[in-house]
């Protein structure tokens, strides 16, 4: 796996988490570089939509992703009061 993509709040939004060197490096070339720091450290949210579509062309470039799309982590790691 080289991209992993995890639900955050009911399905819209996703954690993107580069899993392997080429991953990382592939998704250097998606980002602008101040964003970069950000993606290694597993701090990117992006929404539903461009995950799709981040998917599509990454799937097309020949990486494997894994999308978990069941539960988000809202349902996982509940707030307690």
């Amino acid at each position: 796996m080289d991209i992993c993509l995890l639900n955050i709040d009911n399905n819209s939004n996703k954690s993107l988490n580069p899993t392997s060197v080429i991953g990382m490096l592939w998704l250097q070339t998606h980002f602008e570089d101040t964003q970069w720091e950000a993606l290694s450290n597993n701090q990117v949210i992006i929404s539903k939509e461009n995950s799709k579509l981040l998917v599509k062309d990454a799937i097309s470039a020949g990486l494997k992703i894994k999308s978990f799309s069941g539960v988000s982590m809202l349902d996982v790691f509940q707030k307690k009061n």
